[in-house]
């Protein structure tokens, strides 16, 4: 029994450690709110947008990103994806336009914007970030830290 319940427990705690992305602006909200966390909202295509693929894998789902965000942020990913295969449903299209027409009103990609929970502007990154990890990390929680 005992090598069928450590890989469970295992499994359990790998999948706590990684950061969620939500998609609902509006619940994303709340939950900043009533949690005082930021929001970190992230624009991209995730099936050709090759800088946005790179930032996500490198940056974004990065162990050291994923532990700051997990106490400091929520994450929003407004994706815009190109194949037929990975199209969105017609509603989370138009959350997804609504959010670009308000926060990437250029339609740059990768985009990411910092946020209070009021859903101001804190900063704003165009492409992948030129920062080192951790220099990015320490960018956001400066940020975070004047805001407060």
């Amino acid at each position: 029994m005992n090598k069928f319940f450590i890989p469970l427990i295992l499994g359990c705690f790998v999948m706590l450690s990684f950061t969620v992305w939500h998609n609902n602006f509006e619940e994303a909200t709340v939950l900043a709110k009533k949690e005082h966390k930021h929001i970190l909202l992230n624009f991209s295509g995730s099936d050709w947008c090759g800088p946005c693929i790179r930032l996500h894998k490198e940056v974004l789902e990065s162990d050291a990103f994923q532990k700051f965000a997990d106490t400091s942020l929520v994450m929003v990913n407004a994706d815009f994806p190109r194949m037929k295969k990975n199209q969105l449903p017609a509603q989370q299209q138009k959350v997804n336009d609504q959010l670009a027409d308000k926060y990437n009103s250029k339609g740059s990609f990768p985009y990411t914007v910092l946020l209070d929970t009021n859903g101001k502007v804190l900063k704003e990154w165009d492409g992948f970030p030129k920062e080192s990890l951790d220099e990015f990390i320490d960018e956001v929680k400066s940020l975070i830290d004047a805001d407060k």
